[in-house]
């Protein structure tokens, strides 16, 4: 059985080794090591363990994706099996309709998806092409990222890319530490479902909404594409690759950072500003006056 240095540190290597912003990495690291050699993690049991280092990890650095989890099904420690938790992302998407709760048709012919988390491009790009082919024909369209927990980079181009014109909208970049490449994000040329590029559109947001999910709320709102009601949203920024320390254990690293075109910056640490700000239980309705042009809404 490990102990708890034994989990601690192999974690810290990773930051210290993968975390977007090296120097920060090394005070993490070193910050940690001073509180795992005073002993202050010696008596901690598992999904303890995770929790308290977890809050210090982010007392030093404010980055929500930097963390120890819990995982109650074993993991596998051996190296040739790593895939960042990739895999076992995508069959989650998969048992969950690709994170599409439900598309409705709305009173006043608006459009609603619900979409609790951002599949990949590849796997979930029929199942977004089907939701938006039931919206295609709606005057006006609320997407639900209230309960958004986050999902892939590719997946949230994709859903963008419906709602401009054409493949010429450069979205956003994400600069790699491991590589020192930055990839660009364009719309995308070819989408299974008709473009809804002439028609407002609405996003509802929660403190609950983040990483992928905000990535979708931001980019639509910087390129003036949606409107934002709800709440101000958690502030995950940076893509992240997940490593198992224990068989029950994985530290999460941010491994790179998403950088917008229109703003230069991202939402990471103060969350997307909604544009209009009201309860999370009350954004729907709020969103829906508006999309019916209701005065005051």
């Amino acid at each position: 059985m490990l102990t708890n240095g034994q989990i601690v540190g192999p974690a810290l290597d990773r930051i210290e080794a993968g975390y977007v912003f090296p120097e920060l990495g090394r005070d993490i690291g070193a910050a940690i090591r001073r509180r795992l050699s005073a002993g202050e993690y010696d008596d901690l049991d598992g999904p303890a363990l995770c929790e308290v280092v977890t809050a210090h990890l982010q007392e030093v650095a404010a980055d929500k994706h930097l963390r120890l989890l819990w995982v109650d099904e074993p993991q596998s420690l051996d190296p040739a099996d790593e895939d960042d938790g990739e895999a076992a992302f995508r069959a989650l998407l998969r048992a969950e309709n690709q994170g599409i709760r439900r598309v409705e048709h709305l009173d006043g012919n608006v459009g609603l998806i619900d979409i609790r988390r951002i599949a990949y491009a590849d796997d979930g790009g029929g199942a977004i092409g089907a939701a938006m082919q039931l919206v295609a024909h709606s005057s006006a369209l609320i997407l639900d990222l209230r309960e958004c927990r986050g999902g892939a980079p590719e997946g949230a181009a994709m859903w963008c890319s419906y709602f401009f014109r054409d493949d010429q909208v450069h979205l956003n970049d994400i600069y790699e530490r491991s590589t020192g490449a930055t990839r660009q994000f364009w719309t995308i040329a070819h989408l299974p479902a008709p473009r809804y590029a002439d028609r407002p559109v609405y996003v509802l947001t929660s403190a609950i909404t983040f990483s992928g999910g905000e990535d979708v709320a931001y980019t639509l709102q910087a390129h003036g594409r949606a409107v934002v009601v709800g709440e101000t949203t958690r502030g995950g920024a940076h893509p992240t690759a997940r490593y198992p320390v224990s068989e029950h254990i994985l530290v999460t690293v941010p491994t790179a950072r998403t950088i917008n075109t229109v703003t230069g910056t991202n939402w990471e640490g103060v969350g997307v500003l909604p544009d209009v700000p009201v309860p999370a239980d009350e954004a729907l309705e709020t969103a829906l006056k508006a999309a019916l042009g209701h005065p005051g809404a």
